[in-house]
């Protein structure tokens, strides 16, 4: 017998959600809302793929989601949190190891005044309140690849506290409805990243790289504000863009250096909030979204066949489009927090409270680092509706496509063509043709200049609108070749002969006294087709605004 279709209903987006047998059901957990106290596992169980949604049915019960995110963005700094040793990717392994990386006797931490004033000025940004003393305590976990047995992080009272992070969604059929939403942000801390394992199978052995020990990382704490996939994928790109503009992190998720856990439970609208579950180590903000949105629906249609979930830590699999279990969670005592012994408590300063003759190079001034925050992308957004009357949906689009803002405002300083016309560009032709081809800005055959020119054609008229789109598919078929080169080789120019057009346009109604007759009797469509045929017969090379200024003009007479 079918289990019964469910229905979760998101403010961002309705979601129509059908059951899929999960096996075994689950024991109950912690409520959500705890922190995360998962580290590591490995996958156990393969689960079945998401299914095709099917129709609502009557009766059905009303789910609400909640998501709150773990964010670890690695600090761009050209030395580790504590030790001297090089930060840099895919260098060979075990190429940069200190030996307090590698945790040797008699080696101390020192802390690096950099990955510090990444996190003042990640705080200011996102409005948070900056201690002007936080505390760094030692988290205790054994795992290969962390050589002390414990990380150093800060668990009693981190750097930064009580923030806010602001983000817009597009929604409706067109996706040109923004909505504004914000999500609170807990804590911001500072800790060492862990090595990484390498998982040979074919020898049955695992390596370790200690590359990556003791890299400085951020740990941005979400509130639980948030109710499926699309508001976090958001809220992290949101993130992601505003740590590559301050220069504190570069935020590149392919590299690993920003990793996404997320806490998500699902409740009845006016009943407790439900246990969570959590999905480690998310590295892509479609994948985020999508391990989000089949964790809430696995638990709904869980409770709804009388099960129960388990407060467990899991992860994506990406090619079954599903989450699977890693282990059980461990109470958060397990991990023995202590104060770190060899680290005194981190003292910051403002312009009021700094001691009198202070060496700057011996203090961090959040004041001065204030005044150094650079222009955020939200305030970006505002500038491009203001100074182009471009759409807000399209300065989020410009702004969340790594590149594509340079490349827009590169073409603006070359063209003449209105601003309205080179966003329509930018965001329909040239985005579209990265997407079919999985392309970055970068990557693009196309440059700045030569879509400047072929704009600056069609605004001077030289060219139609379809012939430009002819254009532009040689630009990215043909490097090397100028609009204006195309256009000569293909006779792609518009007709300059008035007299000649008009004399097509006579023949052709002559040629077609019935389109004529319908286009009399009322039917406006009827010069559609003549102007079709007038430009058929010129081989596209005249502008249909002036064929059908034309056609009336004779109709007219």
């Amino acid at each position: 017998m079918a289990a019964p279709v469910l229905r979760w209903c998101c403010p961002a987006r309705r979601w129509i959600l059908a059951n899929i047998d999960r096996g075994p059901r689950h024991g109950r957990g912690a409520p959500t809302g705890s922190r995360s106290s998962g580290k590591r596992g490995q996958s156990s169980v393969a689960q079945q793929p998401l299914v095709t949604a099917q129709k609502p049915r009557k009766g059905e019960h009303q789910w609400a989601a909640v998501v709150g995110l773990e964010i670890h963005a690695q600090i761009s700094s050209n030395s580790k949190l504590f030790s001297g040793s090089q930060v840099h990717f895919a260098a060979p392994p075990n190429s940069l190891v200190s030996f307090f990386d590698a945790s040797l006797p008699g080696t101390l931490p020192v802390l690096n005044r950099r990955c510090v004033e990444a996190a003042v000025m990640t705080g200011l940004a996102l409005n948070c309140h900056i201690n002007k003393k936080s505390l760094f305590d030692r988290k205790h976990y054994f795992y290969a690849d962390l050589p002390a047995g414990y990380q150093i992080t800060q668990q009693r009272l981190p750097i930064a506290v009580k923030g806010s992070l602001a983000y817009s969604i597009c929604v409706g059929k067109k996706r040109n409805q923004v909505i504004n939403k914000t999500v609170r942000i807990k804590q911001i801390q500072l800790e060492q990243d862990s090595g990484k394992s390498l998982h040979d199978d074919l020898r049955s052995q695992t390596l370790i790289d200690l590359n990556r020990a003791g890299v400085g990382l951020l740990e941005v704490v979400l509130e639980p504000d948030m109710s499926c996939g699309e508001e976090a994928a958001t809220a992290v790109r949101e993130l992601q863009l505003i740590l590559q503009a301050l220069g504190t992190s570069q935020a590149n998720m392919a590299e690993g250096q920003l990793r996404v856990d997320a806490n998500i439970s699902v409740h009845r609208p006016g009943e407790p909030l439900g246990v969570r579950t959590e999905v480690k180590n998310l590295n892509s903000a479609r994948f985020l979204a999508k391990a989000i949105d089949y964790e809430i629906q696995r638990q709904i249609e869980e409770l709804e066949n009388g099960g129960e979930i388990l407060n467990e830590t899991r992860s994506f699999d990406y090619k079954l489009g599903c989450t699977v279990p890693m282990r059980d969670k461990e109470g958060k005592q397990d991990y023995r927090f202590i104060p770190e012994p060899n680290l005194p408590p981190l003292l910051l300063y403002d312009s009021a409270s700094l001691p009198a003759g202070a060496d700057p190079q011996q203090v961090i001034n959040i004041d001065q680092l204030r005044e150094q925050l650079p222009e955020l992308p939200s305030v970006t957004r505002e500038k491009l509706v203001q100074q182009y009357g471009m759409l807000p949906e399209h300065s989020l689009t410009l702004l969340n496509e790594v590149g594509l803002l340079e490349f827009f405002q590169n073409v603006m300083k070359e063209t003449r063509a209105e601003p309205k016309k080179v966003t329509s560009w930018v965001l329909n032709t040239f985005l579209g043709f990265l997407k079919q081809q999985n392309l970055a800005v970068s990557e693009s055959p196309v440059t700045p200049s030569a879509l400047a020119e072929l704009l600056n054609l069609l605004d001077q008229k030289a060219i139609s609108s379809a012939a430009a789109k002819k254009v532009f598919e040689e630009l990215w078929r043909s490097g090397g070749k100028t609009p204006a080169q195309i256009v000569s080789e293909k006779r792609l120019e518009l007709m300059q002969d008035q007299e000649a057009l008009e004399q097509l346009c006579q023949a052709t109604m002559e040629e077609h006294p019935q389109v004529v007759m319908d286009l009399k009797k009322g039917n406006p469509r009827a010069i559609n087709k003549l102007i079709g045929l007038v430009r058929k017969a010129t081989l596209n090379r005249a502008d249909p605004t002036v064929i059908k200024e034309m056609l009336e003009k004779q109709l007219s007479s």
